[in-house]
């Protein structure tokens, strides 16, 4: 599974990224995921998932005096760090999973507040989920990207007060505005080539080094993803690309991604093996009549793939 796979259900219901024009909005959550340098666990904590082994909970959430919780982006990232697992494990699984984590890090009294804000929090990914299905939110005009981020806020606003919002999604917010604003000036018809590259040079200006590493942070992964195919088609083995990917992450980072390759070749192969004896099932059975053909077709796949797999399979079929 890929980091990008494993995000599937995250990216969608938390509108994790804004679409448009073959170019997307990263926020922070779904940047560090792209990265991929988590960090690595203690040998003797279990993974919850198979593509979390060699990592460690994401999110360094804290108490303040007196075993109150510190609500801060932390915690949608600890939350995050679970739900990638979605597909591996049910949500129920997930949130019973977050909430253990939680007993475990924090006093009881602010344990019980951060399980009342994941709860809210599934909620807000829930309604974002059936924000996507609003036709007047689809394309990549700056009046519907515009619309989408007012929308998104409008339903936050329905879980989070202010002070929650600000305290959890406030540089995911700052990063879209940097990026809305990017993207006006890059398609605004009325500026010269010159006029363009002052307003974005004015823009980077302004970053926070936060912001900056975090614009940044994607592009460099793009690049480096990039390098590692043509190596490859060059006839560089794994271990050069590994090396490659330590150099300009850390060996820890090259080897989540080198075990990320490895995942997905087998998923691949997996699924390719799976539609060769569906359609080898199919041309076989053409006569048999449908329900039973489709309950052959069912049996297979069930005989192949896990439950949550089985989620992701129809993208294939």
């Amino acid at each position: 599974m890929t980091s990008v796979t494993k995000f599937v259900w995250l990216g969608v219901v938390a509108l994790g990224g804004i679409f448009f024009a073959g170019k997307v909005l990263v926020p922070h959550d779904v940047q560090e995921a792209q990265e991929a340098p988590k960090v690595v666990a203690e040998p003797s904590m279990p993974a919850f998932v198979r593509s979390l082994e060699d990592t460690r909970p994401d999110g360094d959430v804290k108490m303040a005096a007196a075993g109150v919780l510190m609500v801060d982006a932390d915690l949608p990232r600890l939350f995050d760090y679970y739900l990638s697992a979605y597909g591996e494990k049910s949500l129920e699984a997930i949130r019973a999973e977050i909430e253990a984590e939680l007993e475990r890090r924090l006093q009881p009294v602010a344990a019980a507040e951060a399980k009342r804000i994941l709860a809210r929090y599934l909620d807000y990914k829930r309604a974002l989920l059936e924000l996507e299905s609003h036709p007047q939110l689809v394309g990549g005009t700056m009046e519907t990207i515009r619309t989408h981020l007012d929308a998104k806020h409008q339903v936050r606003a329905r879980f989070f007060s202010e002070e929650e919002a600000h305290a959890m999604f406030g540089f995911d917010d700052d990063y879209d505005r940097d990026a809305v604003a990017r993207l006006e000036i890059h398609q605004g018809k009325a500026l010269s080539a010159a006029q363009k590259q002052g307003r974005l040079a004015a823009l980077d200006a302004t970053l926070s080094p936060a912001m900056r590493e975090a614009r940044d942070a994607p592009l460099k992964v793009a690049r480096l993803e990039e390098l590692a195919k043509t190596m490859r088609t060059q006839g560089s083995s794994e271990d050069d690309i590994y090396r490659m990917r330590a150099a300009a992450f850390s060996p820890e980072a090259a080897a989540r991604l080198a075990e990320v390759d490895r995942s997905e070749t087998a998923w691949k192969n997996r699924v390719a093996a799976y539609l060769a004896e569906r359609n080898t099932l199919i041309s076989n059975n053409a006569t048999l009549a449908e329900a039973n053909r489709h309950a052959a077709l069912q049996q297979l796949l069930e005989a192949r793939f896990t439950a949550d797999e089985r989620k992701r399979i129809a993208a294939y079929e």
